[in-house]
Protein backbone atom coordinates (compact mmCIF):
# COMPACT_ATOMS: atom_id res chain seq x y z
CA UNK A 1 0.00 0.00 0.00
CA UNK A 2 2.98 2.21 0.82
CA UNK A 3 4.47 1.34 -2.61
CA UNK A 4 1.08 2.10 -4.13
CA UNK A 5 0.67 5.74 -2.65
CA UNK A 6 4.29 7.05 -3.54
CA UNK A 7 3.87 5.67 -7.29
CA UNK A 8 0.36 7.52 -7.08
CA UNK A 9 1.82 10.96 -5.60
CA UNK A 10 5.11 10.81 -7.94
CA UNK A 11 3.50 10.43 -11.27
CA UNK A 12 1.59 13.79 -11.91
CA UNK A 13 5.10 15.00 -11.17
CA UNK A 14 6.07 13.13 -14.15
CA UNK A 15 4.11 15.49 -16.77
CA UNK A 16 4.54 19.10 -14.20
CA UNK A 17 7.09 21.68 -15.06
CA UNK A 18 6.42 24.04 -12.10
CA UNK A 19 9.02 26.62 -13.20
CA UNK A 20 8.00 29.31 -15.44
CA UNK A 21 10.57 30.30 -18.10
CA UNK A 22 10.65 34.34 -16.56
CA UNK A 23 11.93 37.16 -19.11
CA UNK A 24 13.44 34.41 -21.78
CA UNK A 25 9.66 34.26 -23.09
CA UNK A 26 6.40 35.62 -22.61
CA UNK A 27 4.77 34.13 -19.29
CA UNK A 28 1.55 31.95 -20.01
CA UNK A 29 -2.06 33.63 -18.55
CA UNK A 30 -3.29 31.59 -15.67
CA UNK A 31 -6.03 29.05 -16.39
CA UNK A 32 -9.47 30.10 -15.39
CA UNK A 33 -10.89 26.87 -13.72
CA UNK A 34 -14.52 26.98 -12.70
CA UNK A 35 -15.57 27.75 -9.38
CA UNK A 36 -17.65 25.42 -7.89
CA UNK A 37 -16.15 21.66 -7.43
CA UNK A 38 -17.34 18.51 -6.75
CA UNK A 39 -16.08 15.08 -5.85
CA UNK A 40 -15.30 11.98 -3.41
CA UNK A 41 -12.34 11.55 -1.04
CA UNK A 42 -10.56 8.00 -1.01
CA UNK A 43 -8.86 8.33 2.70
CA UNK A 44 -6.12 6.24 3.68
CA UNK A 45 -5.82 6.57 7.57
CA UNK A 46 -4.35 4.68 10.46
CA UNK A 47 -7.21 3.28 11.33
CA UNK A 48 -7.88 2.01 7.88
CA UNK A 49 -9.65 3.07 4.24
CA UNK A 50 -12.18 5.77 4.57
CA UNK A 51 -14.29 7.35 2.12
CA UNK A 52 -15.88 10.97 1.98
CA UNK A 53 -17.41 14.00 -0.40
CA UNK A 54 -16.74 17.28 -1.02
CA UNK A 55 -17.96 20.38 -2.20
CA UNK A 56 -15.67 23.30 -3.37
CA UNK A 57 -16.27 27.37 -4.19
CA UNK A 58 -13.56 29.60 -5.49
CA UNK A 59 -13.86 33.13 -3.64
CA UNK A 60 -11.03 34.30 -5.77
CA UNK A 61 -8.46 32.63 -7.98
CA UNK A 62 -6.30 31.41 -4.28
CA UNK A 63 -8.89 31.15 -2.10
CA UNK A 64 -11.37 28.35 -2.30
CA UNK A 65 -14.21 27.87 0.79
CA UNK A 66 -15.22 23.82 0.79
CA UNK A 67 -17.44 21.63 2.71
CA UNK A 68 -16.94 17.96 3.17
CA UNK A 69 -18.19 15.01 5.29
CA UNK A 70 -16.33 11.31 5.74
CA UNK A 71 -16.21 8.15 7.72
CA UNK A 72 -13.31 6.13 8.18
CA UNK A 73 -12.48 3.59 11.46
CA UNK A 74 -10.27 4.82 14.42
CA UNK A 75 -8.04 2.70 15.90
CA UNK A 76 -5.88 2.58 19.29
CA UNK A 77 -2.34 2.82 19.11
CA UNK A 78 -2.19 -0.37 21.08
CA UNK A 79 -4.73 -2.15 18.88
CA UNK A 80 -2.54 -5.15 16.55
CA UNK A 81 -4.50 -7.49 14.22
CA UNK A 82 -3.94 -10.79 14.60
CA UNK A 83 -4.83 -14.10 11.94
CA UNK A 84 -5.49 -17.36 12.21
CA UNK A 85 -3.97 -20.13 10.02
CA UNK A 86 -7.16 -20.08 7.78
CA UNK A 87 -6.20 -16.18 7.86
CA UNK A 88 -9.10 -14.79 9.76
CA UNK A 89 -9.22 -12.19 12.15
CA UNK A 90 -8.40 -12.81 15.53
CA UNK A 91 -10.46 -11.17 18.78
CA UNK A 92 -7.64 -7.81 19.53
CA UNK A 93 -7.62 -8.61 23.35
CA UNK A 94 -9.05 -5.89 25.48
CA UNK A 95 -11.10 -4.22 22.85
CA UNK A 96 -14.61 -3.36 23.66
CA UNK A 97 -15.42 -1.24 20.54
CA UNK A 98 -15.16 -0.71 17.12
CA UNK A 99 -14.92 3.14 17.11
CA UNK A 100 -15.91 5.34 13.32
CA UNK A 101 -15.46 9.05 12.20
CA UNK A 102 -18.32 10.65 10.99
CA UNK A 103 -17.26 14.59 10.85
CA UNK A 104 -18.73 17.13 8.58
CA UNK A 105 -16.01 20.36 7.71
CA UNK A 106 -15.91 23.69 6.94
CA UNK A 107 -13.34 25.76 5.85
CA UNK A 108 -10.86 27.41 3.72
CA UNK A 109 -7.80 26.29 0.90
CA UNK A 110 -5.32 28.54 0.44
CA UNK A 111 -3.33 28.68 -3.10
CA UNK A 112 0.03 28.67 -2.31
CA UNK A 113 2.80 29.49 -5.24
CA UNK A 114 0.47 31.43 -7.35
CA UNK A 115 2.65 33.58 -9.63
CA UNK A 116 5.48 31.35 -8.93
CA UNK A 117 4.46 27.86 -9.82
CA UNK A 118 2.23 26.77 -13.33
CA UNK A 119 -1.46 25.84 -13.08
CA UNK A 120 -0.52 22.21 -13.60
CA UNK A 121 0.60 22.10 -9.86
CA UNK A 122 -1.53 23.83 -7.72
CA UNK A 123 -0.74 23.54 -4.23
CA UNK A 124 -2.67 24.55 -1.31
CA UNK A 125 -2.69 24.73 2.65
CA UNK A 126 -6.60 23.96 4.34
CA UNK A 127 -8.05 24.04 7.45
CA UNK A 128 -11.71 22.99 8.43
CA UNK A 129 -13.76 22.59 11.78
CA UNK A 130 -16.81 21.37 12.67
CA UNK A 131 -19.22 19.12 14.35
CA UNK A 132 -18.44 15.27 14.02
CA UNK A 133 -19.88 12.17 15.08
CA UNK A 134 -18.67 9.20 16.48
CA UNK A 135 -19.83 5.51 16.40
CA UNK A 136 -19.25 2.75 18.46
CA UNK A 137 -19.96 -0.84 17.44
CA UNK A 138 -19.49 -3.98 19.83
CA UNK A 139 -16.04 -5.00 18.79
CA UNK A 140 -16.75 -8.95 19.44
CA UNK A 141 -19.79 -9.10 17.45
CA UNK A 142 -19.60 -9.86 13.45
CA UNK A 143 -19.00 -6.18 11.66
CA UNK A 144 -21.94 -5.65 9.78
CA UNK A 145 -24.43 -7.07 12.99
CA UNK A 146 -22.98 -4.91 15.59
CA UNK A 147 -24.54 -1.83 13.99
CA UNK A 148 -28.01 -3.34 15.82
CA UNK A 149 -26.34 -2.35 19.15
CA UNK A 150 -24.21 1.13 17.76
CA UNK A 151 -24.01 4.02 20.13
CA UNK A 152 -23.74 7.72 18.48
CA UNK A 153 -21.93 9.99 20.83
CA UNK A 154 -20.97 14.12 19.28
CA UNK A 155 -18.39 16.52 19.29
CA UNK A 156 -16.45 19.08 17.46
CA UNK A 157 -13.57 18.69 15.38
CA UNK A 158 -11.34 19.94 12.73
CA UNK A 159 -8.10 19.45 10.52
CA UNK A 160 -4.97 21.17 8.77
CA UNK A 161 -3.68 19.68 5.67
CA UNK A 162 -1.27 20.16 2.96
CA UNK A 163 -2.39 19.16 -0.53
CA UNK A 164 -1.87 20.15 -4.28
CA UNK A 165 -4.26 19.51 -7.10
CA UNK A 166 -2.57 18.42 -10.63
CA UNK A 167 -3.44 18.85 -14.48
CA UNK A 168 -4.44 21.71 -16.91
CA UNK A 169 -8.31 20.43 -17.25
CA UNK A 170 -11.08 22.40 -16.55
CA UNK A 171 -14.04 19.84 -15.84
CA UNK A 172 -12.18 16.93 -14.13
CA UNK A 173 -10.41 17.29 -10.76
CA UNK A 174 -7.18 15.33 -9.80
CA UNK A 175 -5.64 15.66 -6.28
CA UNK A 176 -3.87 14.52 -3.23
CA UNK A 177 -4.52 15.77 0.54
CA UNK A 178 -2.45 14.95 3.74
CA UNK A 179 -4.08 16.02 6.83
CA UNK A 180 -4.10 15.93 10.34
CA UNK A 181 -7.60 15.40 11.60
CA UNK A 182 -8.62 15.69 15.41
CA UNK A 183 -11.79 15.48 17.86
CA UNK A 184 -13.06 16.54 20.90
CA UNK A 185 -15.92 14.59 22.56
CA UNK A 186 -18.49 16.51 24.94
CA UNK A 187 -19.65 13.88 27.30
CA UNK A 188 -16.99 11.14 29.22
CA UNK A 189 -15.38 10.00 25.63
CA UNK A 190 -15.52 6.67 23.85
CA UNK A 191 -14.56 3.49 25.53
CA UNK A 192 -12.42 1.71 22.68
CA UNK A 193 -10.45 -0.68 24.92
CA UNK A 194 -12.37 -1.64 28.54
CA UNK A 195 -11.61 0.99 30.84
CA UNK A 196 -10.15 3.35 28.70
CA UNK A 197 -12.01 6.52 27.85
CA UNK A 198 -10.78 8.78 25.28
CA UNK A 199 -12.16 12.21 24.88
CA UNK A 200 -9.55 13.25 22.02
CA UNK A 201 -9.32 11.35 18.61
CA UNK A 202 -6.20 12.39 16.44
CA UNK A 203 -5.62 11.02 13.25
CA UNK A 204 -2.78 11.65 9.79
CA UNK A 205 -4.85 10.72 6.93
CA UNK A 206 -3.60 10.59 3.05
CA UNK A 207 -6.61 11.61 0.92
CA UNK A 208 -7.11 10.95 -3.20
CA UNK A 209 -9.70 13.49 -4.55
CA UNK A 210 -11.62 12.63 -7.39
CA UNK A 211 -14.13 15.16 -8.84
CA UNK A 212 -15.69 17.43 -11.37
CA UNK A 213 -15.43 21.29 -12.01
CA UNK A 214 -18.47 23.19 -13.25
Amino acid sequence: MKKFILLFFLLPLLTVHPQRIGKLAPEKPHVKFPPHAWGIDLLFGEGGFGLGTFFRYNFTETLTGFADFSISESKDEREFERFDIFGRPLPIFGKKNRVFLLPLNIGIHKRLFYDDLTDNLRPYVSVGVGPVMIVTTPAEEEFFSSFERAQAKYGMGGYVGLGANFGLSTSNLLGITFRYSLAHLFNEGVENFYGTFLKDIGSFYFAINLGIMY
